[in-house]
């Protein structure tokens, strides 16, 4: 999915401490946000237990488009909330460098892009399922499929703009190979959203109190008075 797997000395030292300052703003940030919310236990657990599934899943090679993987930052983003599931992606990034799935120079931008995937994961089921009253399927997987496509869109435009240090190929190879990769994307982003539609239902059929966070009308939803 959007993880950029290029290796260091790909992206040059500027934007890779452009990126790695963009990650460490968005980290503060919830870091931030968990103090004031004063986060629960079980919602560290479940982040913690997000993490690891998001690692093993980060490491298993789907052999399809040259070599793909699920991403599950949407679900992470939807079960952990943006602040723990924004934490949760730069611990997944941190591992998948150290076993080398991608360069430790890629870490700063692919946490951003993984944090984005939270971020509009948690925000579109929740506006799917408060506001437009949709299924639980249909939220997770429009909500994923929507996150998953911004950002294979997003790393299209990143590469493009920074460009790949030292590489023999020329522009127009470049482009072609970029929209080779996005359209893969998103035919994964797809299959994903499918994936994480259907986990979402059968968690909201055995453990609702896990999407409470998520499913929990906001204050003006629950002061406006109800139609007679």
């Amino acid at each position: 999915m959007a993880h950029i797997h290029l290796e260091d000395g790909a992206l040059s030292p500027a934007w890779v401490l452009f990126w790695w300052a963009v990650a460490a703003a968005l980290i503060a940030l919830a870091i931030m946000s968990m103090k004031r919310e004063t986060v629960s236990v079980r919602k560290l657990t479940l982040g913690a237990m997000c993490a690891a599934v998001g690692i093993a899943v980060f490491l298993v090679t789907i052999p399809v488009f040259g070599g793909v993987h699920l991403n599950l930052t949407p679900l992470i983003g939807i079960l952990a909330g943006p602040a723990v599931g924004g934490v949760a992606a730069l611990v997944i990034n941190l591992f998948s460098a150290a076993v080398g799935h991608g360069g430790w120079g890629m870490i700063g931008v692919n946490t951003v892009m993984n944090i984005t995937e939270v971020f509009l994961g948690y925000y579109a089921y929740r506006t799917l399922r408060m506001r437009l009253q949709a299924d639980r399927f249909w939220s997770g997987l429009s909500a994923a499929t929507l996150a998953l496509i911004a950002t294979a869109i997003a790393v299209v435009i990143i590469i493009s703009i920074a460009g790949v240090q030292d590489s023999h190929l020329e522009e127009e190879e470049t482009a072609h190979n970029l929209l080779v990769i996005a359209a893969a994307n998103i035919v994964i982003g797809v299959v994903e959203g499918l994936v994480t539609g259907y986990v979402v239902t059968f968690i909201g059929r055995i453990r609702p109190d896990l999407l409470e966070h998520v499913e929990r009308p906001t204050t003006a939803q629950t002061a406006r008075p109800s139609a007679s």
